[in-house]
């Protein structure tokens, strides 16, 4: 933390901003401030907290619980839905902050991303002051983060959440098998609950045990994730922070919606298919991205989970293609009468520049995708309606099949760029 020392060698940083989705909302109403809220769908739509603030989580509400859990944890909780799109436009202003300090920036999800600012690289500064800078700025914002500083990804994920809100944490080069040591094992990424298991089996409890752990005795327990383990408990995972440019691209983009009331129509679950469609073709092509697999995804009301592909003859971002294509999976993947909660719609195979022919679980035939005056017309359509929803919203333009599925549930978006989600 001091620093009258000057920094020598890496330095990494981890930018995550505390509670973000929450901090928002109070930036829209600032007589919630310092109450408990929760970001996410209530109970009765069947839904899951998103984000609660930290007056929420002393009650034990996180991310990704139940709501109807959440509910009975904190019953004077003030609930409200996401809204992405907000959340979104004040992402990229906390992006652009960082990209003002270095063009090495690897944003990890809508509230994180680790930059690089090793002395010498682009700037001479004390890498501690542009963390402290960055802070500010982001507070000027309305808006609090928490950065840890180290001179790899592994520590300075782990340093971010030692001073949660607004906290700055820094590892000097030297000290990183010092701060790592006496740390439990589960305060590194990557390490969940079945590998946290073994290891404690073998007596393993902190990251300074992984550290002086055998190598072969990390193998044989966990196969080749063993060695690796090895090296970040030891302060030596030296891996580049990679600009979007120099990642690899998304594996899949999906949209699902979850409905409180099952469907159990063949209408209502196309009109669910075509509007799932729709914002995945939006997030395409928001994302400058065209697959050539689509994905369709349906849980039934035995929360069991059903998926079937189909090939395209062309990469493409449109949304009424993919609804074609997740129309004749819908055909063939349900049977009436089957309940469904929830419906999903992805698209993968950005990386394949052939088209080519995928088998279809369900004996479904390859999609033609239109090149004619009518797919122009829709494209140019298509655009009309992302310049108007990127200006105003998502929910400045809908279309009927939208409205009629407004009050049945709501949508959650993913992607991902290291495994499908389906």
């Amino acid at each position: 933390m001091t620093q009258n020392k000057e920094w020598h060698g890496r330095a990494i940083g981890l930018l995550d901003l505390d509670a973000f989705f929450a901090s928002v909302e109070i930036l829209d109403h600032p007589e919630w401030r310092g109450k408990p809220l929760i970001v996410g769908g209530r109970a009765k739509d069947r839904g899951v907290v998103s984000t609660a603030s930290y007056e929420a989580r002393r009650y034990g509400v996180h991310s990704a619980m139940p709501s109807s859990y959440a509910e009975r944890l904190c019953p004077q909780a003030i609930w409200v839905k996401p809204h992405f799109d907000h959340y979104r436009a004040l992402s990229h202003q906390v992006m652009r902050l960082i990209l003002n300090e270095t063009p090495l920036v690897e944003q990890m999800s809508i509230d994180e991303a680790y930059f690089d600012v090793t002395p010498g690289r682009y700037s001479n500064e004390d890498p501690r002051a542009i963390c402290y800078r960055l802070m500010d700025e982001v507070a000027a914002l309305g808006i609090s983060c928490s950065i840890g500083l180290s001179t790899t990804k592994t520590i300075s994920k782990i340093a971010s959440e030692k001073y949660k809100p607004h906290g700055f944490c820094a590892v000097e080069p030297g000290q990183e098998r010092v701060f790592l040591a006496p740390l439990p094992i589960s305060a590194m990424s990557g390490i969940g609950k079945a590998t946290a298991k073994k290891l404690t089996t073998y007596g393993m409890r902190t990251i300074g045990d992984i550290a002086e752990a055998d190598t072969e005795e990390l193998t044989r327990l966990l196969g080749v994730m063993g060695p690796r383990l090895k090296i970040r408990a030891q302060g030596k995972d030296y891996s580049p922070v990679r600009p979007a440019a120099e990642r690899r691209q998304a594996k899949s983009i999906s949209s699902e919606r979850t409905f409180p009331r099952d469907l159990i129509t063949f209408p209502d679950l196309r009109s669910a298919v075509k509007a799932v469609s729709e914002h995945t073709g939006r997030r395409l092509r928001a994302d400058n991205l065209k697959g050539t697999t689509v994905t369709l995804k349906l849980r039934y009301s035995d929360l069991s989970i059903h998926t079937a592909q189909m090939g395209l003859t062309a990469p493409t971002d449109d949304s009424h293609t993919i609804a074609a294509a997740g129309q004749k999976l819908l055909e063939q993947l349900w049977h009436s009468p089957q309940p469904v909660r929830l419906v999903g719609i992805g698209i993968s195979g950005f990386d394949n520049p052939k088209p080519r022919q995928l088998q279809l679980p369900l004996d479904g035939k390859q999609l033609d995708t239109a090149d004619s005056a009518e797919q122009e017309r829709d494209n140019r359509l298509l655009k009309a309606t992302d310049d108007i929803q990127r200006r105003f919203g998502s929910q400045a333009l809908s279309y009927g099949r939208d409205i009629r599925l407004n009050n049945l549930g709501s949508q959650s978006d993913t992607d991902s760029p290291s495994d499908h989600r389906y």
